[in-house]
């Protein structure tokens, strides 16, 4: 039933005790039991966050003017995602409300360039693998664009099934650096070829991957390359708020040169209020989000990133062989910090039921039915209890007998 707005206010105090009321049915997050939705890096940084959000929270990045703080840390957040993605010389970026905006803008940005550089005109398509995520869908309905989603290979992206779909009218092909289902990185090399040999716009998805892929690589990890050094690549997406442990919402669009960025900005004058620019789908532009961005990434630096993602390596490498030990196949070889895997033997949605009952909580895959984790660096001191009780829910599932010799082996 809807409720009407009190009469008359209440005491903060008061407020707080029922915001945590509200709140008692939601997911542990802190005690690690998430894996999915929320980035766990530790209390020192959700502490960096919150106070750094707060700071700026009532400020509005739509006003450079009125807060050049605002437009200075933007343009430091954008610069360290360009440096650590191989952006050249001239490359450009913003800060966008999340992956799905940065997504759109992408596309928005390739489509203009499009009808306004090469000329196109009427139904415009993008080609995308099928394990790509549903902001490209979400972006092209919104602006009437046909999508055409081919098999993947091996769960990967299909170069030469993108490449039969392609035709005059594709404004955008897309890889994933990973892909969210599979937690894969797409051959994204081979893409870019295929966008160079014929003048496609190759967009690369790195929302998951981008803030802590190269870090991985820095730790020593064989990580292909997926971003600007390939000279295909002319915009990719990455979250801030995903491995880049920034508060919500928060992520980067970037572009090769400032040339197809200006394709992405919104300036609009026909009305009796002055000129309007804006380069992203928000026109308000939470400051917080800004200044809690570049806190963190000045919080954390190389050498923290690099200890955070190698955390995040080392909890992944352990709940994998934890999982195969008891039975379950790991959808392909994950390298980052997603891990997928599945049973032949029994229903993962099962499993992930069980799992709900010990307080965990993570995503599941549909094809094949799988369960789906996202790690934190946090996870890594909760592998073996989550294991702990894997091997209880399999056993669950399976029988009593067969709880018995599961929970045998992690007691």
């Amino acid at each position: 039933m809807r409720k009407p707005l009190p009469e008359t206010g209440t005491a903060w105090e008061d407020l707080k005790v029922k915001m945590a009321d509200y709140a008692s049915g939601d997911i542990r997050w802190r005690e690690g039991k998430t894996a999915v939705y929320v980035f766990n890096a530790g209390p020192e940084v959700e502490r960096v966050q919150k106070e750094a959000y707060a700071l700026f929270m009532s400020e509005n990045g739509l006003g450079p003017a009125a807060f050049p703080s605002l437009k200075r840390m933007e343009a430091e957040v954008v610069g360290f995602g360009l440096g650590l993605l191989h952006g050249p010389e001239g490359a450009a970026g913003s800060i966008t409300s999340g992956g799905t905006d940065s997504i759109t803008m992408a596309i928005k940005t390739a489509r203009d360039y499009a009808r306004k550089v090469k000329g196109l005109s009427g139904e415009l398509n993008i080609v995308l693998p099928r394990s790509a995520h549903p902001a490209f869908d979400k972006a092209a309905a919104i602006m009437e664009i046909e999508v055409r989603r081919t098999p993947v290979k091996d769960y990967l992206a299909d170069p030469a099934a993108i490449a039969a779909a392609a035709d005059d009218k594709t404004i955008m092909i897309v890889g994933s650096a990973p892909s969210f289902p599979y937690g894969l990185i797409d051959p994204i090399a081979a893409l870019s070829d295929l966008a160079v040999a014929r003048d496609l716009w190759l967009h690369v998805d790195a929302c998951v991957g981008g803030y802590i892929a190269p870090f991985v690589r820095m730790n020593g990890a064989d990580i292909p390359p997926f971003d600007f050094e390939l000279a295909g690549v002319r915009s990719m997406s990455a979250d801030l708020h995903k491995y880049g442990y920034c508060a919500k919402g928060a992520s980067t669009v970037f572009f090769r040169s400032a040339e197809l960025y200006q394709h992405m900005v919104f300036d609009f004058d026909v009305w009796p209020a002055g000129r309007m620019t804006t380069p992203t789908l928000s026109g308000t532009r939470p400051g917080g989000a800004t200044s809690a961005a570049w806190a963190v990434m000045n919080f954390l630096g190389v050498a923290g990133y690099r200890d955070k993602q190698g955390q995040v390596v080392a909890a992944r490498e352990k709940l994998q062989a934890g999982a195969e030990a008891l039975g379950f196949t790991i959808i392909g070889r994950p390298q980052l910090g997603i891990l997928s895997y599945t049973h032949t033997e029994v229903d993962c949605l099962a499993i992930w039921t069980k799992m709900r009952e010990r307080g965990w909580f993570s995503s599941m895959g549909t094809a094949p039915r799988a369960m789906h984790m996202m790690i934190s660096p946090f996870h890594l001191q909760v592998a073996d209890a989550y294991l702990a009780d894997l091997a209880w829910a399999l056993g669950e599932v399976k029988g009593p007998a067969a709880t018995v010799a599961a929970e045998a082996r992690y007691s």
